[in-house]
């Protein structure tokens, strides 16, 4: 005699007897060896599958192993179709063009190790002297620096006191002049608030340059510490500088 096909199981958890091609016990909820399927998913399926069932008319076809396996077949389908929609979208892919990626690392790169401000960041990007970038490539740049131009500001104006000997009025105008540093007036004088500069050794340390390479006299040197086209030292500094030359 042919041996029949096995139609029931026993769940794995319950052991309670169940359709043979089931993927999930329909006692205990557990699932019987499908894949692995997030938890929250199976539940809502389940439940809506054994909803309909119970309120379904009873038909007797529906116990037999074709049925069960369709109805299987279709659980699987609506799992799968449910992950699909509720994956997460992927990451959008960076549309920003290359030519603004290079302008904004060059951009981060003068603002690291030149400290300079950004207008004159800017310029240098577009000059056909320096960096040829297209004006929208170094607009982008200066959008998406993440600079403290106070800080840069401060560290232009300690340059300048510290390898020329600068006065702060010398300072502050290099700071400000469209043709110096560019930095904005607020900048500047963050700068000039915060600089721990010896002005009075500035000074000194000009006039000595100016009596060693120039052979000036010591009021020649004085005119030039005070000139407003000169070095702008006040008065006092600029004494200060002639009466500790040797």
């Amino acid at each position: 005699m042919k041996k029949e096909k096995t139609t029931t199981k026993l769940c794995k958890h319950c052991k309670t007897e169940i359709p043979y091609e089931a993927k999930i016990c329909p006692h205990c909820k557990k699932k019987q060896g499908m894949g692995i399927v997030p938890k929250v998913i199976i539940g809502i399926i389940v439940v809506c599958v054994i909803g309909g069932a119970l309120g379904a008319p009873k038909d007797s076809s529906e116990d037999t192993p074709q049925n069960t396996s369709e109805a299987s077949a279709n659980t699987e389908s609506n799992v799968s179709e449910t992950l699909r929609t509720t994956e997460a979208p992927t990451k959008e892919e960076d549309n920003v063009p290359s030519e603004y990626k290079s302008a904004l690392n060059k951009a981060i790169s003068y603002s690291d190790t030149m400290h300079m401000s950004r207008a004159a960041i800017y310029d240098q990007l577009v000059s056909e002297y320096g960096e040829k970038f297209s004006a929208e490539a170094a607009q982008y740049a200066i959008d998406n620096m993440d600079v403290d131009w106070n800080a840069n500001a401060l560290a232009k104006a300690e340059s300048y006191s510290d390898t020329m000997h600068m006065s702060k009025a010398a300072i502050y105008d290099q700071l400000v002049s469209e043709h110096g540093e560019q930095f904005t007036e607020e900048e500047a004088q963050f700068a000039i608030d915060n600089i721990d500069a010896d002005w009075k050794a500035n000074a000194l340390a000009k006039a000595k340059s100016y009596q060693e390479s120039m052979d000036m006299s010591p009021t020649a040197i004085y005119d030039q510490l005070i000139s407003e086209y000169g070095e702008q030292f006040t008065e006092e500094e600029a004494q200060y500088a002639i009466d500790n030359l040797e």
